[in-house]
């Protein structure tokens, strides 16, 4: 929780999930990011890596936050519509961690394009307000109704 001025600023997740509930997801999370740290390594010193570490290094990440969003939707526990969406966004990321770790694989291109149609359909279905248990914000967007001094 943060101060902002003189008014309570509660993050949403740290208010719905306690600590216990959250912690896979997050644990998951971390590993994520830190797999991403490594692929970055990677980007700068190719070398120190074996010759085809960055198949495993570019899907690890993918898939890792794939399951944490899962985790982390299966704690939070959304309307079931809303954890079929979830279910579809980790899903194209699976499908994109491995098209990076098999590129070579006859269907790498179409798991590529399956983990497009998803990500298109998921985008489009943020901005229709589908499913509409959702709240009506996107991508942790929300109107906020500006304050007028009262006259």
């Amino acid at each position: 929780m943060k101060r902002a001025g003189d008014e309570l600023i509660k993050w949403p997740m740290y208010t719905r999930l306690n600590k216990a509930r959250r912690a896979i997801p997050i644990f998951l999370g971390v590993c994520a990011l830190i797999s991403v740290g490594v692929l970055l390594v990677w980007d700068v010193f190719p070398r120190l890596f074996p010759a085809q570490a960055h198949g495993v290094l570019g899907a690890f990440p993918l898939a890792m936050v794939a399951v944490a969003y899962i985790a982390y939707q299966s704690a939070h526990r959304p309307a079931p519509l809303e954890f079929v969406k979830a279910i579809m966004l980790a899903v194209a990321f699976l499908f994109w961690a491995a098209n990076q770790l098999w590129p070579d694989y006859g269907l790498a291109t179409m798991f590529n394009d399956i983990a497009i149609a998803l990500f298109v359909l998921d985008v489009f279905l943020v901005m229709i307000g589908w499913p509409p248990t959702s709240p009506d914000e996107s991508f942790a967007e929300s109107f906020v109704e500006p304050e007028y001094p009262a006259k």
